[in-house]
């Protein structure tokens, strides 16, 4: 009974020293990027988030992507910025960003992985997305790209504002009213 004990002991161990090479790595927000494209009724529009961060656990099998353990993704909601100062309080009134301070991305599922060349993965993914105090399981693909030691994420994702109970922006007195549905772009440079 004991060598049996002792086997199945061994076989762990060899199971885990040989199996999926975890590793993590932190958003570099100096090198990613979050773009929010939206309309109006005078003109199209853009916001850009300047304060991002992250944190992505993934794991290898003999230099081939098998897991995403853990994607974690927070902007601060006043770090959106269109160099519109108008447009930016209207927007940060709309997020009621003094009660609601950050819009976060959190992995709930990884749904599929499916390597497209080299070091190029397309990831198919459920999470949790909340917005001004709104939380919403959203499904969210991307490219990914594993590099040395960074991986970045690319893709898109559209929005509607009112599924988060956002009421559209607007200005001049309700004469410049903002489209509900935004797209929003994502380039994330996460590096050990």
């Amino acid at each position: 009974m004991k060598a049996y004990s002792t086997l199945i002991m061994l076989s762990a161990v060899l199971l885990f020293s040989f199996g999926v090479n975890a590793q993590s790595y932190n958003l570099n927000n100096k090198t990613s990027s979050l773009l929010i494209d939206g309309t109006s009724n005078i003109h199209d529009w853009t916001i850009e988030a300047e304060n991002t961060g992250g944190l992505l656990s993934v794991g290898f099998d003999e230099g081939e992507l098998e897991e995403i353990e853990k994607l974690e993704f927070t902007a601060v909601a006043e770090s959106l910025v269109s160099g519109k100062n108008g447009m930016d309080k209207n927007t940060y009134k709309a997020l009621n960003t003094d009660k609601y301070k950050n819009i976060t991305f959190t992995l709930n599922k990884v749904n599929a992985i499916e390597k497209l060349s080299g070091n190029e993965y397309k990831v198919k993914t459920t999470g949790s997305l909340m917005i001004a105090g709104v939380k919403k399981d959203v499904s969210l693909n991307f490219n990914l790209n594993c590099d040395s030691d960074q991986l970045v994420l690319t893709g898109q994702y559209k929005l509607n504002m009112t599924d988060f109970k956002i009421d559209p922006p607007t200005a001049m007195f309700g004469t410049i009213k903002t489209g509900e549905e935004v797209l929003i772009k994502f380039e994330t440079h996460f590096n050990k």
